[in-house]
């Protein structure tokens, strides 16, 4: 294993911060990229790539690992330092108000038109010279801010890769994953794998998140090159998901060891790792547009109790939590809009008003725009 460091843009003289990547098995073969807690108040994912770290070594020492794996423990060193008043607040960079998973920068326009010389009905010869030229195109894009440079710094790593896993996590939810529709493919054995009960399929989701910065270049390529028929074979060449390790307080062992050994596995059966192919297990969930995932919002301020747990069947109508004003004691009723699977909810236990406190996977498409929360 080879530890690199990656210095980011020093904030004020005298602060630097890095990123810090591990590298397993060698490039030249498929390439797996996972990191943890590009929101850095997220951390089941954190101690899931400690367990994988420790399986990947003992796999490096024997040999097995037959293609390039980088693992990113931390992805976020800027959110991981950010704390207020003792709370931890790792989702949102404090200097500008973005969010660490949105708004990486777009290459595919710039990409396109300096390789389309170069581009052929040789698949395989596409994809590795559409790779080459993104990577380049990444690495040599201006920054300047220290944010900016964490975007580049994790795009580098990651641009040029077969599988990207973003390891994440909601606040109390069951584990579920978000992928590109063009993905879903490659990423049902995945969802097998990892036991998710759901997948949540979109088609550019908005705002350029991290996992769709990797995926979506092939088909928007794709669609550049042969909307009016085929010039250029262009494959889905990289599966990317984002991975929520259920809630935020799932910081186990037990729980951390089992998913780590999940993702080997998958590696396993994708090839990157050597041995025996594992058996694909069976499905658990299912998938569902990210459009039909439904927020739940309380109209009202007041403390908020939920009737139902995640992992229910609800039905339209059912009634999921309550918020009551402890000053005229009305409680007011929060009801799921469609039927669905019950997935995930707020910790928090005081609503304000209008803030989405809950979330309902149904399976039809109801909602458009920009799909994903702040």
């Amino acid at each position: 294993m080879q530890t690199r460091r990656h210095p980011l843009i020093a904030p004020a003289p005298g602060t630097q911060r890095e990123l810090v990547s591990l590298h397993y098995g060698q490039p030249g073969a498929q390439k797996a990229y996972i990191q943890a807690s590009l929101h850095g108040d997220e951390l089941p994912g954190m101690l899931v790539a400690h367990h994988l770290r420790l399986q990947l070594g003992a796999l490096e020492a024997q040999g097995q690992i037959s293609g390039e794996i980088i693992l990113v423990p931390m992805a976020n060193p800027i959110g991981l330092s950010q704390f207020l008043l003792h709370g931890h607040l790792g989702r949102f960079e404090l200097m500008s108000g973005e969010n660490f998973n949105r708004h990486y920068p777009d290459q595919i326009a710039a990409v396109a038109a300096a390789v389309e010389p170069e581009l052929g009905m040789d698949a395989a010869a596409n994809v590795t010279v559409l790779r080459r030229a993104l990577k380049a195109a990444v690495l040599a894009a201006p920054v300047d801010t220290e944010l900016q440079s964490l975007r580049r710094s994790l795009l580098g790593l990651s641009c040029d890769a077969d599988i990207v896993l973003d390891l994440h996590c909601d606040a109390q939810a069951l584990m579920h994953l978000y992928t590109e529709t063009p993905c879903w493919p490659d990423c049902e054995p995945l969802a097998r794998f990892l036991r998710s009960r759901l997948t949540l399929l979109a088609q550019d989701s908005g705002d350029n998140p991290f996992d769709e910065a990797c995926s979506q270049v092939w088909w928007k390529w794709d669609r550049h090159f042969n909307s009016q028929g085929q010039r250029f074979p262009i494959p889905q060449a990289c599966l990317s998901v984002t991975v929520e390790l259920r809630g935020a307080t799932d910081v186990t062992h037990e729980l951390a060891e089992a998913d780590a050994r999940h993702i080997v596995d998958f590696l396993r059966w994708r090839g990157l790792i050597a041995g025996d192919k594992p058996e694909l297990p069976p499905a658990v969930g299912d998938a569902r547009p990210l459009a039909g995932s439904m927020p739940i919002k309380s109209p009202v301020p007041g403390v908020l109790t939920f009737l139902k747990e995640v992992g229910a069947e609800v039905r339209e109508g059912d009634v999921l939590a309550h918020v009551i004003d402890p000053i005229t004691a009305t409680v007011t009723e929060l009801k799921s809009p469609v039927d669905g699977l019950f997935f995930a909810r707020d910790f928090l236990r005081f609503a304000n008003a209008g803030m989405r406190v809950a979330k309902v996977a149904g399976k039809q498409a109801l909602r458009t725009g920009k799909l994903l929360g702040a």
